[in-house]
């Protein structure tokens, strides 16, 4: 007996969780959620400027080397890949209402994360070094004249490019989107706890 009595007045000495504000968590989320789309969407606008003029640079540039074609079409095919995920995401995080039904947005939030993090983590290192090689290859009758300084600055600067993308860049980016996201799931799960 006395040592349920102690176990119950450890149980009952807990310090009590904090009760959430439901509107306060679904404002935090709702402006979280804003942010991460917002930020997207830009990122749309900007690779669509960007596919347009690399587009407008193969129709219109007069090229004499495959090569030069071919490392254009590898950007611009990398480009509209990325495009697709990044719309693809957005439309995820966007369509969704919060304040509608928490526990499903909860789960797409969930869903959403678990797929990022899967294709997000294998397609970025494609996406570089697809883009790097097809510069790379566009760069071939382009700098075709320059000096050897020069071509080796530009092909080191590449280089450098992926290295600072792959190593420094993406684990930084990627770390602050998953924070924040992680902090919003924490948030719709301790809220889903005090309801159930």
């Amino acid at each position: 007996m006395k040592d349920f009595d102690h176990l119950m007045s450890v149980w009952q000495g807990q310090p009590k969780k904090e009760q959430l504000s439901v509107d306060e968590v679904l404002k935090q989320v709702k402006s979280g959620v804003r942010g991460l789309t917002n930020r997207i969407y830009w990122s749309i606008v900007a690779m669509v400027v960007i596919i347009a003029f690399a587009f407008i640079i193969a129709l219109f540039g007069a090229f004499n080397s495959w090569v030069t074609t071919v490392g254009i079409l590898i950007v611009l095919i990398t480009m509209f890949m990325y495009l697709t995920l990044i719309v693809r995401h957005y439309h995820i995080l966007s369509k969704r209402d919060a304040t509608v039904n928490p526990t499903e947005y909860l789960d797409s939030l969930k869903e959403y994360q678990k797929n990022r993090t899967k294709v997000i983590g294998w397609f970025y290192y494609i996406y570089t070094l697809l883009i790097s090689a097809g510069l790379a290859l566009y760069f071939v009758e382009v700098l075709q004249n320059a000096s050897g300084i020069f071509k080796g600055v530009t092909y080191g600067s590449i280089i450098i490019w992926f290295m600072f993308t792959t190593f420094y860049l993406k684990p930084r980016m990627f770390k602050n989107e998953e924070e924040k996201l992680n902090l919003m799931i924490d948030r719709l799960e301790r809220l889903q706890e005090q309801f159930d």
